[in-house]
């Protein structure tokens, strides 16, 4: 399965995660994403997910 990188920061720039998570597909790694960043408490923090190919899936600034 591809790899999708997941990074989250603080306002200042600061990464308070760089995460790299398996999906099946494109679909499958926004949804995981979500997950993720819902259950880190991130979800409203600055955050991007990008599939293998360098496609942004999630972006939130």
């Amino acid at each position: 399965m591809p790899n999708y990188k997941l990074t989250v920061f603080e306002e200042n720039g600061e990464k308070l995660l760089d995460e790299t998570f398996e999906a099946a597909n494109d679909a499958e790694a926004k949804k995981l994403g979500e997950t993720i960043l819902i259950e880190k408490g991130a979800i409203d923090k600055t955050h991007r997910c990008t599939s293998p190919s360098g496609k942004l899936l999630l972006f939130h600034r």
